[in-house]
C-alpha cells in the first residue's frame, strides 16, 4: 500500500520550467504537485494554503526573491523543506538561501532521477549538500566575510565534531575519526543543532564555516 504522496510546490517565474517538472512528478507515484508560483510573493502565498512538504524555490524570482521567500517560509507555521534551484553551482545567493534556512541545493539542469531523489532526500527530514560544491561556494562567500561567529556552550568534543561537520565529512567517516559509536555521534550533534539554534545539517556547516572550523 502507497502512502500518501510527498506534496511539492513548484516556484520559478520560468512558466516553461514549472511545466517541465510538474510533468515529471506527476508520473511519479510517490510525489504530487500541490501548488505552482511565480514570483517569491506567490511561493509564500501557495504554501500558506497548500501546506506541502517540500518547496523547489528558485532563487531569483521577480516580486519577492528565493532567498526572502525562504526566510519567511522556513520561520513561518507551516515549515516546509525548502530545495533551491539554482543555474550556478557557485552563487552568492545559493549560500544566502542555505542562511535563510533552505534544507538544501540543486542545479536546474540535474538528471530526472537526481532530481526526485533530491525531493524525495529532503522530504526525509535530510540535507541535500554535495560537500565538494558546498565547500566551494561557502569559502567563496566566507573570503570576503572573516569568521565571526562565537560557538557558546559547545565542548571541545561538539567543536570537533562540528568542524568535521563543516568540512563534509558523513556520519560514518566521523565515527571513524573519532572512534566514536553512532549513539555517541547522534547525541553530539542533536546537542550543537539545539546548541546552535540549527535546523538541520546544512545550518551546521555553515555555522562551522562563519566560526572558522573549514580548515
Amino acid at each position: 500500500m502507497i502512502g500518501r504522496p510527498t506534496r511539492v510546490v513548484l516556484a520559478d517565474d520560468e512558466a516553461r520550467y514549472r511545466d517541465t517538472i510538474r510533468e515529471l512528478i506527476d508520473a511519479t507515484p510517490d510525489l504530487a504537485v500541490v501548488g505552482e508560483a511565480g514570483t517569491g510573493r506567490e511561493a509564500i502565498a501557495v504554501v500558506g494554503t497548500s501546506r506541502p512538504d517540500v518547496v523547489l524555490m528558485d532563487v531569483r524570482m521577480p516580486d519577492v526573491d528565493g532567498i526572502a521567500a525562504t526566510a519567511r517560509l522556513t520561520a513561518g507555521a507551516v515549515l516546509p523543506r525548502v530545495l533551491v534551484l539554482t543555474t550556478f553551482d557557485v552563487d552568492d545567493n545559493v549560500f544566502r538561501a542555505l542562511r535563510a534556512g533552505a534544507s538544501g541545493f540543486l542545479l536546474k539542469d540535474v538528471p530526472p532521477p537526481q532530481l526526485l531523489d533530491a525531493i524525495r532526500t529532503i522530504a526525509a527530514g535530510e540535507s541535500l549538500l554535495a560537500p565538494r560544491v558546498t565547500r566551494r561556494l561557502i569559502a567563496a562567500w566566507m573570503d570576503r566575510t572573516p569568521p565571526r561567529r562565537v560557538l557558546d556552550g559547545v565542548t571541545p568534543r561538539e567543536r570537533e565534531v562540528l568542524a568535521l561537520i563543516t568540512r563534509g565529512l558523513s556520519n560514518a567517516e566521523i565515527e571513524v575519526t573519532l572512534h566514536v559509536s553512532r549513539g555517541t555521534l547522534k547525541t553530539h550533534i542533536g546537542s550543537l543543532l539545539a546548541k546552535l539554534a540549527a535546523r538541520d545539517r546544512a545550518q551546521l556547516v555553515i555555522a562551522g564555516y562563519e566560526a572558522g572550523l573549514d580548515s
